[in-house]
């Protein structure tokens, strides 16, 4: 039985999966190269915010199953949970899955399997995994077994939907698809379906992308309606109550290293993928559409200030990878007129790096400001004292961009507001 597990890559994914498999019986090891990281997990503890995952590492380094490396080992598993971001010109940055495949080349051994989690543009597991791996040596697909098996997890829910989720391997040949269900067999709980690597690819690319395309139809209903005088919110809630309509939310852009990146996967090198493409400069130019209403709000204010509630991707997470909220900051920034202030709660001061921004409290941030920007829904926010908040403010105003606050009590404190895709 292949018992040794190394994960290679220990960020959002990466570390929860390995935690997940060390309580399923497994010793496993996790490889990064990211010292702190690595040290980080020897003493039990994480520099990521999941819910549940402190307590489990913890637990998992004390009972001896779970333990960070900065060098390779041998082992009988290696799942490679490395970052795969964008270019500059829209493809994938491949490089970080190839130096880990190559890495993995220099240990592999007959009878191991490699797992390509990492999203990845159909074939990556093909043409970049199982071709490093040949330096090996080996034969690939009968002396060491290749697969593609995507995470399909909710920051928030990591934990729970690594087990109960269900799952797709896709190996580069049947006996690749079997050895690496086996393993997967042993924690998995949700139903686990087979197919080859490519299709394996793509199941994950399509997931994200129908949810991306969605995105962006919401977005483009809340600014027509924006036009028209019409309340996109209303307008979902209520289509949404036929039986086989499921219109999305729209909002601030789409963030997130999955729904904001997957969909430019499926069509890189591919000039007739209109549709994703369409769908992308939408969700993409909403960061820009929030802009120019700021501008209008603020308009004949001398040096208005704005302040910025949340800056994550989503609500209650502390990752802003690919936030549309950072490029909304990073554009007021470059206008220089305005003054801006950022508040979240979930992320640590190295985000606050614009120019002389400081991490404030709520009322800190707020104190003058001529414009309160709700961007992210995080929880805490339900919970803010608007009353007071509005005692600092220079000018009452909140722009809504979620659809979160209930403008009604809002309104009954002095506040005028807006609400994006109201008219």
């Amino acid at each position: 039985m292949r018992n040794r597990i190394t994960v290679v890559g220990l960020g959002y994914i990466g570390l929860p999966t390995a935690a997940v498999m060390a309580a399923a019986g497994m010793e496993v090891i996790g490889y990064d190269l990211n010292p702190r990281v690595v040290e980080a997990l020897n003493k039990g503890e994480i520099i990521i915010e999941e819910p549940g995952l402190g307590q489990l590492v913890k637990e998992m380094v004390g009972q001896g199953r779970l333990r960070g490396i900065s060098s390779l080992e041998s082992s009988d598993v290696f799942i490679i949970s490395v970052p795969t971001p964008i270019n500059a010109d829209k493809t994938a940055d491949m490089s970080f899955v190839r130096s880990a495949a190559r890495a993995v080349a220099q240990v592999v051994a007959k009878g191991n399997a490699v797992v390509l989690e990492s999203t990845s543009p159909p074939g990556a597991t093909e043409d970049i995994v199982a071709e490093e791996l040949k330096a090996s040596g080996l034969k690939i697909g009968e002396e060491i077994f290749v697969a593609h098996t995507p995470e399909r997890v909710l920051p928030g829910r990591i934990l729970i939907e690594l087990v109960e989720n269900d799952r797709i391997i896709g190996g580069i040949n049947a006996e690749s698809t079997e050895v690496v269900k086996e393993i997967y067999q042993r924690f998995v709980k949700g139903s686990i379906y087979t197919t080859d690597s490519r299709t394996a690819e793509m199941c994950k690319l399509m997931e994200n992308t129908f949810r991306d395309v969605n995105i962006a139809l919401a977005n483009e209903l809340a600014i027509l309606s924006e036009k028209m005088g019409i309340n996109a919110w209303e307008v979902i809630k209520l289509a949404n109550k036929h039986p086989r309509v499921n219109l999305h939310m729209p909002g601030p852009g789409v963030g997130g290293h999955c729904i904001a990146v997957d969909p430019w996967f499926v069509i890189e090198g591919q000039p007739e993928g209109k549709l994703i493409r369409q769908a992308r400069d939408r969700n993409d130019g909403m960061p820009l559409h929030v802009l120019q209403t700021i501008r209008d709000l603020t308009k004949g204010i001398d040096t208005p200030k704005v302040a910025i509630f949340g800056v994550t991707y989503k609500p209650d997470v502390d990752d802003t990878r690919e936030s549309p909220i950072m490029k909304l900051v990073e554009m007021l920034v470059r206008e220089k007129n305005y003054e801006v202030a950022i508040h979240d709660p979930h992320v640590d001061d190295a985000i606050f790096k614009y120019g002389e921004l400081k991490k404030p409290t709520a009322l800190e941030a707020a104190d003058g400001a001529d414009l309160f920007v709700l961007a992210v829904n995080h929880s805490e926010y339900l919970r803010l004292d608007f009353e007071e908040i509005g005692k600092v403010m220079r000018t009452r105003q909140i722009y809504d961009t979620r659809n979160f606050l209930g403008g009604a009590g809002l309104e009954a404190l002095g506040f005028k507001v807006l609400l994006l895709g109201r008219g």
